[in-house]
C-alpha cells in the first residue's frame, strides 16, 4: 500500500514506477511532468514522415538488469540495434575510425521515448503532462508530502516523492521547501557540486542519403565546436529512403555561449560546421531544419550518496543519471530500478 508522487517522467522514473507497480500492485503512483512527452532527455519527435531521436541517441546494451528490462519484461516490436559504427574526430575536424564497442545501440522504430512509454504503460501509474511542479511541503506529524504545481493546485499526500529532474532543478525545489529538516540543507548543497554540460541540438534534412560508413562522429578531444553529430537514416522508419537526417549536438563551450542567440543562426553555423567535419559542402544547405536546447544535458560526475541516502527515512528519492554518476540511458534505468526497490523495501 502506499501514495508515491514522482516529479518527472524520465526514464528512471519509469523504471522506478515499474518496480514499484510489480511488487506493491495496491499503491497509487502519480506522475507530475511539465513537459508534453516522457523519458526526458531521451527525446523523440515525429513529422508526417520523420522520426528522430534528438537528445539521447540511443541506449546502450551495458547492464544485465537493463538488458533483461528491456528484451524479456518489455515488449520488443519496433526495437533495433543501429549496426554502423561510430568514428572520432579532432579539433581540426579530422575524421578516423573508433574503436567499436561490441554492446548494442538501440533504439525503436517509433523513437527512444519508446521505453519510458513502455514502462508506464505497464502499470496503473497516473501521469499528468504538461504540469510543472513549483512547491514542496512536509507534514511531519503525518509524515507525509504535498506537491503544489505552477497553477496553485496541490496534490497528495503523498507517502514518499520520487525526484527525478535534473540536479540544479531539484536543487531549487528542495530550497524553497516548506520542510525544516538539516537533511534537506546537506542534499541541496550536494545537489549544488552537481555540474551539468549544456547542450545546443540543430536537426538537419537533406534530400539525397550520405555515402559514408559510420552512423555517428563523436569529437574526442572538446576542443571542436561540435561534439557529436550522427545520421538518423541509419534507424529503420526514421527517415524516408534516399534522404538524410543529421543530429548535430554542439559542444558544452559553444552551446553556452550560443545558447540565447537566434536560432536560425545557430543551426546555419552548425550546418556548416557538420559540412565541414563531414567533407560534403552540400550539408552546409540543408532544405528543413529543427533545434533543441538542454541547459542540462549531460551530467558530470554525481552526486553524493550520503545526502542523498539521509532523506530516505522522510520518503523522498533522488533518481536519475546524474545520481548513477553517468550521462548515459541505461544508467538511468539502472538507477530507477534501484530506487524503485529501496523504495518497495522502505514501504
Amino acid at each position: 500500500m502506499g501514495s508515491i508522487g514522482i516529479i518527472g517522467a524520465g526514464a528512471a522514473a519509469g523504471a522506478a514506477a515499474f518496480v514499484v507497480d510489480d511488487a506493491l500492485p495496491d499503491a497509487n503512483v502519480t506522475v507530475l511532468e511539465k513537459s508534453g512527452g516522457l523519458c526526458g532527455r531521451a527525446a523523440t519527435r515525429r513529422t508526417d514522415d520523420l522520426t528522430y531521436d534528438y537528445g539521447a541517441n540511443y541506449v546502450k546494451a551495458a547492464d544485465d538488469r537493463v538488458n533483461e528490462l528491456l528484451s524479456e519484461k518489455l515488449d520488443t516490436t519496433g526495437r533495433f540495434d543501429v549496426s554502423e559504427p561510430i568514428y572520432t574526430f579532432d579539433a581540426d575536424g579530422e575524421v578516423s575510425p573508433g574503436r567499436e564497442s561490441a554492446e548494442a545501440k538501440w533504439s525503436y522504430k517509433q523513437g527512444l521515448t519508446q521505453i519510458a512509454k513502455r514502462l508506464f504503460g505497464r502499470t496503473d501509474a497516473e501521469i499528468h503532462r504538461r504540469t510543472r511542479v513549483e512547491g514542496l511541503a512536509r507534514d511531519a506529524e503525518a509524515r507525509t508530502w504535498t506537491l503544489i504545481d505552477d497553477a496553485g493546485e496541490e496534490w497528495g499526500p503523498f507517502d514518499a516523492v520520487l525526484l527525478n529532474p535534473p540536479a540544479p532543478q531539484t536543487a531549487d525545489l528542495l530550497r524553497t521547501a516548506d520542510w525544516d529538516d538539516p537533511a534537506r540543507e546537506a542534499l541541496v548543497d550536494a545537489l549544488d557540486d552537481v555540474q551539468f554540460r549544456t547542450i545546443w541540438t540543430a536537426v538537419l534534412r537533406y534530400p539525397f542519403e550520405l555515402d559514408v560508413p559510420y552512423y555517428g562522429l563523436v569529437n574526442t578531444d572538446t576542443e571542436h565546436a561540435v561534439g557529436w553529430l550522427s545520421r538518423e537514416e541509419c534507424k529503420p522508419g526514421h527517415v524516408p529512403d534516399g534522404e538524410s537526417l543529421l543530429v548535430v549536438q554542439a559542444s558544452h563551450d559553444w552551446s553556452v555561449e550560443q545558447y540565447d542567440e537566434d536560432p536560425e543562426s545557430n543551426v546555419a553555423a552548425l550546418a556548416e560546421q557538420a559540412a565541414d567535419i563531414i567533407d560534403d559542402e552540400r550539408l552546409a544547405e540543408p532544405v528543413w531544419a529543427d533545434h533543441q536546447g538542454w541547459r542540462y544535458a549531460l551530467t558530470e560526475g554525481g552526486v553524493h550518496s550520503g545526502p542523498v541516502d539521509s532523506v530516505r527515512e522522510a520518503g523522498l528519492y533522488c533518481l536519475g543519471d546524474w545520481v548513477a554518476g553517468e550521462a548515459r540511458v541505461h544508467a538511468a534505468l539502472a538507477n530507477g530500478l534501484d530506487v524503485g526497490e529501496s523504495l518497495v523495501s522502505d514501504l
